[in-house]
């Protein structure tokens, strides 16, 4: 059980992470109209990335007696594709997605919320990324019974919800002296524990150990 909540830990914080559109959204909105339109924007992304968590969840769930015979080898064909994917987070510029507004618009949180939740589900190629990563970490609780399900979807929302809390906090935190190039070192920041991560996962698969 801590074994699941260590590991949905960790796919939610780094699912949420990369400086991507909805991060930058919500960087703006914090920047432009406070911290709480910042954090309700992670919110709704959050609940959009729990969404595509329990789809691929109960999707791998069908395969899982295949995924177990091969763990060794989708763990490091999950590491690889992790790498990748940490590689192309390192790489990329966030400021492109920086398009600043000069008129504070009057909008609610929850309609942060809804629109950043919106945006999110509209990317339907986050479930490669669960996928990949429920792999690297040879993640699959929903067959251990409901309430390892419930443990693994609560430990997965912890990490998205420290990382959305952490964001707003540290934007909000640093508004008056806050420097956009920060963005670009906190994103390589996170490709770098990516790539880490992936190097260590194949490692251990080359020498059958799974984690």
């Amino acid at each position: 059980m801590i074994e699941i909540v260590v590991k949905g830990f960790i796919i939610g914080l780094l699912v949420s992470s990369p400086m991507g559109p909805v991060n930058m959204l919500c960087v703006q909105r914090t920047l432009n109209k406070g911290r709480k339109h910042g954090f309700a924007t992670g919110m709704g992304a959050m609940l959009s990335d729990l969404t595509y968590a329990t789809i691929t969840m109960f999707g791998l769930s069908f395969v899982e007696e295949f995924l177990q015979k091969h763990d060794t080898v989708f763990q490091f064909v999950g590491s690889v594709l992790l790498f990748v994917f940490g590689f192309f987070v390192f790489r990329t510029n966030p400021l492109k997605e920086w398009t600043p507004q000069t008129k504070t618009e009057d909008s609610s949180c929850l309609r942060d919320f809804v629109s950043s939740f919106f945006i999110t589900f509209s990317n339907v190629a986050i479930i490669l990324v669960f996928i990949t990563l429920y792999a690297r970490f040879t993640f699959m609780p929903v067959n251990e019974g409901v309430a390892h399900w419930v443990v693994a979807l609560v430990a997965f929302v912890l990490g998205a919800f420290s990382w959305w809390f952490f964001i707003s906090w540290f934007v909000a935190r640093l508004r008056k002296h806050f420097n956009r190039q920060g963005l670009v070192i906190l994103n390589r920041i996170v490709g770098s524990i990516l790539m880490i991560i992936s190097v260590v996962g194949v490692l251990f698969s080359m020498f059958g150990i799974t984690l």
